[in-house]
């Protein structure tokens, strides 16, 4: 019995070793998750390697929650986006503009349509930009735009011009180059010029050809149809064979407007400056409508002149009445000016 309580005694010490050595490899195997999370530095306590050891799994959750902090503010960044600009719509206005708007609608609202002088003094009164406007005549007209022989498309020379300098271009060859540019023509030639265009180049305002050359300058429409530039008979741009290639840049030069009718039948035109005298104005302007009215087809039925507006860029649109140009009477629409 000795001998074996003896054996016992010598066991009993060395069975707690292998405890310890596997309590041991436990926490060696729990050190590398308690190291996982970057925040904690300084190295636990023993003692304290349990609670840090349960907490360990929790580490990831507050992380996963630290990476998803920045997208809340994504959210209240959202309705920023929709009160960005977007196209076709303006930007808000401030009370200031609303105000000034409104006085000039009651104003307008209790003038009515007024003769062309007043309509042009008032425009002058309402100016509330630093540079000088461009004076514009509307003119809607009483056609019938889907019927090919009601449109309504020509040119007319205002006498004042319209108070901006019209870079010309003149598609000629031969002798006609010269006569181009001695009348003032900014760009004259043949195939050089055609091959700038064709390149995307379009800095020039109108442009002239002359008939022998129309051939070659039709290969041009993909580029200058859409912006408006390309030479037809119809608004006068182009010039026949007995025509006279310098007297057509002086007219262009000087201030010839183009017109055309619009989907809806309205004429529209730039006729000069707002820093022009209303002397000026008032002869571009019946000029302007004279030569209109010079065009009316004769498939039109009614009144084919039913109003004429005057305005400015940035101004209002002011009905006017011009019983001197028009011989029937021009019934104004009447009402909000602004609708």
């Amino acid at each position: 019995m000795a001998k074996k309580q003896a054996a016992d005694a010598a066991t009993s010490p060395e069975k707690p070793a292998p405890a310890e050595a596997t309590a041991a490899e436990g926490k060696k195997a729990k050190e590398p998750k308690a190291k996982a999370p970057r925040e904690k530095t300084t190295p636990a306590a023993p003692g304290a390697e349990a609670p840090s050891t349960a907490a360990a799994p929790k580490a990831p959750a507050a992380g996963d929650g630290a990476a998803a902090a920045p997208a809340a503010p994504a959210a209240p960044g959202e309705p920023t986006k929709k009160r960005g600009k977007r196209p076709g719509i303006a930007p808000p206005r401030g009370k200031k503009l609303k105000n000034h708007l409104k006085n000039q609608r009651q104003r307008l609202s209790k003038e009515g349509p007024a003769p062309l002088k007043r309509a042009l003094g008032l425009l002058k009164q309402m100016k509330r930009s630093k540079f000088d406007e461009t004076v514009e005549v509307h003119m809607s007209l009483g056609v019938d735009t889907t019927q090919s022989d009601q449109l309504v498309r020509g040119t007319v020379s205002l006498p004042h011009g319209i108070g901006k300098t019209v870079r010309v271009l003149v598609f000629c060859q031969g002798d006609n180059v010269a006569k181009a540019k001695g009348a003032g023509a900014d760009h004259a030639g043949s195939d050089d010029l055609i091959k700038q265009i064709q390149g995307g180049w379009t800095d020039f305002d109108v442009a002239l050809a002359t008939q022998d050359m129309m051939g070659q300058v039709s290969r041009l429409g993909k580029v200058l149809g859409p912006r408006g530039l390309m030479p037809t008979p119809k608004a006068g741009t182009v010039v026949p064979a007995t025509g006279d290639v310098a007297a057509a840049v002086r007219e262009f030069k000087a201030g010839k407007v183009e017109y055309r009718t619009d989907k809806g039948g309205n004429v529209h035109a730039g006729v000069g400056k707002l820093s022009f005298e209303d002397d000026q104005l008032a002869d571009n302007i019946t000029t302007f409508v004279e030569q209109v009215r010079s065009a009316k087809p004769t498939g039109v039925k009614g009144n084919y002149v039913k109003s004429i507006t005057v305005t400015s860029t940035m101004g209002p649109g002011i009905p006017v009445t011009i019983v001197s140009v028009c011989e029937e009477w021009i019934k104004p629409t009447g009402g909000n000016p602004w609708a």
